[in-house]
């Protein structure tokens, strides 16, 4: 899953948008379940039964916001990577493969999730010397 895949660096944070949606997602995963419940159960405990269409659609929005998240990133992971980062992709690649650690082969037309691959393996592999030319 890309939001397991995704490197979860402050490094990448101003770069791209992942790092906020996956926080977010993941708090929706934890909190919307109890807030669409929540909103349901008071109408019912104070019997405000006019109202219970309301709190229903309260609830399915709650509960749609993680799933939005879930959509998102996987539209992300699969995206073709423009140009400027496909030529970063390319750097980061040429870099670990000097360093003598072995990677699968380049991708011609590489994805956000293979860039995802890599930065894990840069961000574990790598000195921070050598991150510190793209960070």
């Amino acid at each position: 899953m890309y939001m397991d895949l995704w490197p979860m660096r402050k490094e990448l944070s101003p770069m791209f948008p992942e790092h906020r949606v996956i926080k977010a997602t993941r708090f929706g995963i934890r909190v919307m379940p109890a807030v669409a419940a929540i909103s349901v159960l008071t109408q019912l405990t104070f019997q405000n039964g006019n109202s219970l269409p309301q709190a229903i659609v309260v609830a399915l929005f709650a509960i749609s916001l993680p799933l939005q998240g879930f959509w998102w990133l996987g539209t992300r992971s699969n995206t073709l990577l423009p140009p400027a980062l496909a030529s970063w992709y390319r750097d980061i690649h040429q870099k670990i493969i000097e360093s003598g650690i072995s990677l699968e082969p380049l991708k011609a037309k590489p994805r956000y999730k293979e860039l995802a691959q890599l930065l894990n393996r840069a961000f574990r592999q790598l000195d921070k010397t050598v991150l510190e030319r793209w960070f």
